[in-house]
């Protein structure tokens, strides 16, 4: 049974839906970022993560990376060194979203311009003296 056929109960449209908490959750910018520098750099300690994806803080970064290991997406594998190193890595289930989300982000990548012309033009014609 393909994937997607595995639990047709479930949709994120349906307002209590575990499926709406989980989309929810992944959606979330940070984990996105995350997801896809891992797949784009590979393994990663934590502060070249946090270098790779500008204006986390250490907080959110160990937030999302705990909500990441605990949805099966990301691993952490500590190496037995002094001191200990620690990397974080992507599973299966985790490059199987990154490889859907990043070419959402070439997409996004490929016509911020244009979006951000339709802002300003949408701001002009709807908000001339206000803004919104």
């Amino acid at each position: 049974m393909a994937p997607e056929q595995q639990h047709p109960e479930h949709d994120v449209f349906a307002a209590f839906c575990p499926s709406r908490n989980v989309f929810a959750e992944l959606a979330d910018k940070w984990s996105l970022l995350l997801l896809l520098s891992l797949h784009k750099l590979g393994e990663q300690r934590f502060s070249e993560l946090q270098r790779s994806v500008l204006g986390v803080s250490r907080k959110m970064l160990t937030q999302t990376l705990r909500e990441l290991e605990r949805n099966g997406l990301v691993r952490r594998t500590v190496h037995p060194e002094t001191p200990p190193r620690v990397v974080y890595g992507l599973l299966p289930l985790g490059h199987s979203l990154a490889e859907r989300v990043a070419p959402v982000a070439e997409w996004v990548e490929d016509h911020s311009g244009s979006v951000l012309e339709a802002r300003a033009e949408f701001d002009r014609t709807r908000c001339p003296s206000s803004g919104c």
